[in-house]
């Protein structure tokens, strides 16, 4: 087994990402190298990996490295042990369908368990900015002042911050995103669950705008975040509340000010983990 990875500069990680899905629409894995490069890798057989010169024009400016490597036979093995469950504010449990269910203390309220399946690209909801997002999402659930209703989630994935949102009482619930086999995952998971997420593609990039809800959680990297702040939501509509992610810390305060300046949501909360940020906003 082949691993090729690609290494781009995380400025233009999406726009590279949307291209390389070309060559691999199953999905890649994503790994964050340092603060600036992220790395995309495809497995395959030898003669089934796209050609160097196809990954390097699909990557195009935003290109740092590309490496090949041989794997081990079971690195399918080695790569379900990398996902492994989280409990999230003691009260959400979420797990990979080969991890067990939370066993609970004697004493310890029953948590929600959110099953998902990563793929091999969508991630369980372990990484710092799944984790920071449904922080904030929990907090909101318990503030008696704030109405649970409809809720879209930009660039989707997994499904697991719909699911965990419509688990919690919010819908009815959207999840878009510009890769067709995330928005499978999330239909796929969104079942399992027993949850309703109605998925469907849409690139913020070439079909304009987002979908828009009163809440509205947007798991994304910086450049894409801006261009929301930047290009607002379908119908000039602003969300009543924001939960947004994907940030490196050094990266908040510039996305929190673009939305403050461009649409008017302004900074409730702020949680931190590791290199990483996520943002509560919402209407001043």
């Amino acid at each position: 087994m082949i691993r090729l990875a690609v290494r781009v500069r995380r400025a233009d990680a999406e726009l590279a990402l949307a291209d390389l899905l070309t060559f691999a629409p199953s999905g890649v894995e994503e790994t964050d190298i340092s603060a600036d490069v992220v790395e995309f890798a495809i497995y395959g057989a030898p003669g089934e990996i796209p050609e160097l010169p196809d990954l390097e024009a699909a990557a195009g400016g935003a290109l740092v490295e590309i490496r090949t490597t041989e794997v081990a036979d079971d690195w399918s093995e080695r790569w379900r042990a990398f996902h492994q469950p989280i409990l999230v504010g003691g009260r959400l449990h979420v797990r990979p369908p080969w991890c067990p269910p939370h066993a609970a203390a004697p004493g310890e309220p029953p948590v929600r368990e959110l099953v998902i399946d990563p793929g091999q690209a969508f991630g369980t909801g372990a990484h710092d900015t799944t984790r920071l997002c449904l922080e904030l999402l929990l907090g909101l659930a318990d503030d008696p002042m704030v109405e649970r209703g409809a809720v879209v989630d930009v660039g989707c994935g997994s499904g697991v911050l719909a699911i965990a949102a419509v688990a919690l009482g919010w819908g009815p619930a959207v999840g878009v995103d510009h890769d067709p086999a995330s928005v499978q995952a999330t239909r796929e998971n969104a079942a399992v669950n027993g949850v309703a997420v109605a998925a469907h593609r849409h690139d913020l990039v070439y079909d304009g705008p987002s979908p828009h809800a009163p809440l509205v959680l947007a798991n994304l990297l910086r450049p894409l975040l801006l261009r929301v702040a930047q290009e607002g939501f379908a119908q000039d509509r602003v969300p009543d509340r924001l939960i947004a992610s994907g940030l490196l810390r050094a990266e908040a305060d510039e996305v929190a000010d673009a939305f403050a300046q461009r649409l008017g949501l302004v900074e409730a909360d702020r949680r931190e983990g590791g290199e990483w940020a996520a943002l509560l906003l919402q209407r001043a």
